[in-house]
């Protein structure tokens, strides 16, 4: 835990502590596919943010925690910011925009390869409206010849005023350890908000979820809206011992019969794949075995109840 010392106030006013602690959050934002959840968990140093092709996988904020000494950084992963046209889209598009207002420091995160395209150059024009110090993330750098990510980065920086730029790769963690660095000596003094132990404030039940949301995507993201969503029903500690292991169900909730005939696969054999990869990540995450069971049911206009936006810590736009 957090280090602390005390020190006189004068005038009889008691003590109050004096942390040798820093601990902040940082706001990661972008368009859509930017790379944002990839490196979110190159910063901490473990998977917290589920990574897939299809754009707006993250839908809500995620928090990871990275410790760089006696710092401690939360980086909190937003939503794509892109133009919305239905409610979901919305919803995620004030979340993004509202983790950003709320952090100590906002990082933008730019693709690179893409460049400042028509969405990556209108979140820029509006950063103005964000008072925090701002960063420049270059990423995939990788993939782009040095004189491009020089120009990039000069245009990006004649667009918005950025306090530093950084040029990494995600994918690789090629120049991460320096933005993580540049995070943790601005941190403001203070305890630390987590046990230092702790990677991540999503509780394990929403990180199964997570988990099987991806594999359910990396299977079928040329045939499954991304309106689709899992929910961990039940998560039971059973056995004892070398027998002990966790029961965990999740249902896979679709719009429509039709998608719910791809999520299953001919006799089943789509969703015992994604089961499978689901069920070896998970195991791997609580450190013990894991039986999983998958259940598909269709919820029609589930992205017009509030209900479900609660639970993905959304709040439901009025119109």
């Amino acid at each position: 835990m957090a280090e602390e010392s005390t020190a006189s106030t004068g005038n009889g006013a008691g003590a109050k502590p004096v942390f040798d602690t820093k601990a902040g959050f940082v706001a990661l934002i972008g368009a859509p596919n930017a790379g944002k959840s990839t490196l979110l968990n190159q910063l901490v140093g473990s998977k917290v943010s589920i990574v897939t092709h299809k754009v707006q996988t993250t839908r809500a904020l995620i928090r990871g925690v990275a410790m760089v000494g006696k710092s401690q950084v939360i980086f909190v992963d937003t939503p794509g910011i892109f133009r919305p046209k239905r409610r979901l889209d919305r919803a995620m598009v004030t979340t993004a925009w509202g983790g950003a207002h709320d952090a100590d420091l906002v990082s933008i995160l730019v693709d690179a390869k893409r460049g400042l395209d028509d969405p990556t150059r209108e979140i820029l024009t509006k950063l103005d409206d964000v008072r925090q110090p701002k960063i420049l993330i270059l990423n995939k750098i990788d993939l782009v010849p040095r004189d491009s990510l020089l120009a990039l980065s000069m245009e990006a920086n004649a667009l918005a005023r950025f306090d530093a730029t950084f040029m990494v790769s995600a994918l690789t963690g090629s120049g991460v350890q320096d933005v993580t660095d540049w995070f943790a000596s601005r941190m403001p003094t203070g305890p630390w908000l987590y046990p230092e132990d702790q990677i991540s404030d999503l509780p394990m039940r929403s990180l199964a979820a997570e988990i099987t949301r991806e594999k359910l995507f990396l299977r079928l993201h040329d045939e499954l809206p991304y309106e689709s969503t899992v929910e961990t029903e039940v998560w039971k500690q059973i056995g004892r011992g070398k027998a002990k292991k966790v029961r965990i169900e999740q249902t896979i909730y679709v719009s429509r019969d039709s998608q719910k005939r791809i999520v299953l696969g001919h006799q089943g054999s789509t969703i015992k794949a994604i089961s499978m990869a689901a069920r070896e990540e998970i195991a791997e995450m609580v450190e013990e075995p894991v039986d999983l069971f998958l259940f598909v049911k269709v919820r029609e206009n589930w992205a017009d109840d509030p209900e479900r936006y609660r639970e993905m810590g959304l709040e439901f736009p009025t119109r």
